[in-house]
């Protein structure tokens, strides 16, 4: 263990079996460390970011019906909703008024919803708001291509010149089809989210890359997600941040404890010291709440995420941790950091 706490400490990258040793195996408190450590050198200004947004949901209409989701409806069932321009012109107002430069644009698999939908949504965000849209995984992405069959290169070009701006990396959940088929048989493969992405960002659509843990993988599943999206990155660079969380089981089909705060310290930690080709990786404090999101600055995180004006699908499973810009900026500031206020592509937009 010693020697691969040394290879880590002098920078050296570490591969899947030794990753996998140290995350099983590791002191806990060094792999903070070491994490810490490796984050100084990416981030040696005393600084963490934060983005003020909102998480817009256009439809809750889902044909996944994943076993972790508490938020969706079935189709066909005569519940659920379709977002109105109406709606959707009220959530991007309130955005810009407090301050926010960007959405995160995402919905269900929606049987109901055609290209023109979502190209329709994109053009009217565009010619009447100056907002960044951050939309569409990569699960909606490849549902749509099929829906109106199209190549991916056509349709997310075809999305980008509509006003797509960058891609969150929802949907990625565990990237081993093992995994996938058991807790969302219904959504694409892990090669096919990463695809998704391959393409994206040949087109040169920057995107972010999440890991959901803590549900039924294993330790060497983590691994593998995190060695899909390291070999991804040193292909194309064109993932922004990793945001690993953890799998809050209130309301879904899937019944077990959620994970401790040390057990998603030990996963930020690990995700730190292994994506060693990522510049940023980004704390939840919407599933682990405030302090584990603080102590989360010392394991590893240099960014706190987004303000989340409105979320939707976490609170759907009972967690309503919410905090606003003034919260986030004292968590910082008594962390010990400078907070600065960042837009999609961690360009800065303003420091306190």
């Amino acid at each position: 263990m010693d020697a691969i706490y040394e290879k880590i400490d002098q920078g050296i990258r570490i591969d899947s079996r030794e990753a996998l040793d140290v995350f099983v195996h590791g002191d806990f408190l060094m792999l903070g460390h070491l994490a810490g450590r490796i984050r100084q050198k990416k981030h040696p200004e005393k600084v963490v970011t934060f983005v003020i947004d909102r998480n817009i949901n256009y439809t809750d209409i889902c044909v996944s019906e994943c076993r972790f989701c508490a938020f969706y409806c079935k189709a066909g069932s005569g519940n659920g909703y379709v977002i109105t321009r109406d709606d959707l012109k009220k959530k991007i107002e309130e955005t810009l008024e407090l301050g926010g430069t960007q959405i995160l644009l995402q919905g269900g698999m929606n049987p109901d919803l055609d290209l023109d939908f979502y190209l329709g949504m994109l053009r009217y965000i565009k010619d009447n708001f100056p907002i960044h849209i951050h939309g569409f995984s990569p699960t909606e992405i490849h549902y749509i291509a099929q829906r109106c069959g199209l190549p991916l290169e056509e349709l997310i070009k075809t999305l980008m010149d509509a006003g797509l701006g960058s891609i969150p990396g929802g949907g990625a959940e565990i990237l081993v089809d093992e995994v996938r088929q058991t807790v969302s048989p219904n959504k694409c493969s892990a090669g096919t989210w990463l695809e998704v992405m391959r393409t994206a960002h040949t087109l040169g659509l920057r995107t972010t890359a999440t890991m959901m843990f803590g549900h039924l993988e294993k330790p060497g599943h983590i691994i593998e997600h995190l060695q899909r999206i390291r070999d991804l990155q040193d292909e194309t660079q064109g993932f922004t941040a990793f945001i690993p969380w953890t799998f809050q089981p209130g309301n879904t089909g899937i019944s077990l404890m959620p994970k401790t705060g040390v057990e998603y310290l030990r996963v930020l930690a690990l995700s730190r010291i292994f994506l060693d080709n990522v510049d940023n990786v980004q704390a939840s404090w919407v599933t682990q709440g405030d302090k584990i999101a603080q102590t989360a600055l010392a394991f590893g995180a240099n960014d706190l995420g987004s303000t989340m004006i409105e979320e939707n699908v976490v609170a759907a499973a009972g967690v309503d941790y919410m905090l606003p810009k003034e919260e986030l900026i004292r968590l910082i500031q008594t962390a010990g950091y400078i907070p600065r206020q960042r837009d999609c592509f961690y360009a800065t937009v303003r420091e306190y």
